[in-house]
């Protein structure tokens, strides 16, 4: 494990059923929780975004872990057939094992949980909250929560869906999602900021969004 501006990093190997997953944990001192990251199609724990994400979070006192859904072999197939980013089930299902073995880890075990899922991965996200009552808060940017289907009706998690003003189709999309959640849920929307976030300022204000909801309700109760 590696220090950087009081962050402690280390390079991990998450076991997921057949399938060893490569994820990078960013700890602060004394952590107020952990969040997963779930990321959306055709992303990767390299995101440039999500890892921005991660450090507001961290400079929060909110530790990350990044990681990577699919297999290198697996990705390697879906950038030739852009099947397996839509496939919500093994996303759901790699975020639930990869969930169960930080649940296993002696020192990330008693942390509490979070979520942060884009585009496909919201969906990965709220899909993996209801089988693990772990997971307190789910935040959602950009994303497609529509597509965990029958599931909103069992999440349980806190749940934040950051959506851009210039998305149109997505808003909606959060909207009618929004309408079958019963749980503790808001619907933000980022002003000027399209799909992927990338006009000056929005994602940071996504990500402070985010720090804001998880400071929140990650603490216990």
């Amino acid at each position: 494990m590696t220090a950087s501006a009081g962050i402690d990093e280390r390079a991990l190997r998450i076991a997921a059923g057949a399938a060893v997953l490569h994820g990078d944990l960013r700890m602060p001192r004394s952590p107020a929780g952990l969040v997963l990251f779930a990321h959306g199609s055709g992303s990767s724990r390299r995101s440039v975004r999500n890892r921005f994400v991660a450090e507001i979070l961290n400079d929060a006192g909110i530790a990350t872990l990044l990681f990577d859904l699919l297999t290198e072999a697996e990705e390697a197939i879906d950038l030739r057939t852009r099947q397996l980013r839509f496939d919500i089930e093994l996303l759901i299902r790699r975020l639930s094992m990869t969930t169960a073995w930080v649940l296993a880890d002696d020192d990330l075990g008693s942390m509490p949980l979070g979520y942060f899922g884009a585009s496909t991965g919201a969906a990965a996200a709220l899909g993996a909250s209801c089988e693990h009552p772990e997971v307190r808060a789910v935040v959602s940017r950009g994303g497609r929560p529509d597509l965990a289907g029958p599931l909103l009706g069992h999440v349980r998690a806190a749940t934040l869906l950051i959506v851009g003003g210039d998305d149109y189709g997505v808003i909606e999309l959060n909207e009618q999602a929004l309408a079958r959640l019963q749980c503790e849920a808001r619907l933000e929307i980022v002003p000027g900021a399209t799909h992927l976030f990338e006009e000056p300022g929005t994602l940071e204000q996504a990500a402070r969004l985010a720090a804001d909801w998880f400071a929140a309700h990650l603490p216990a109760p």
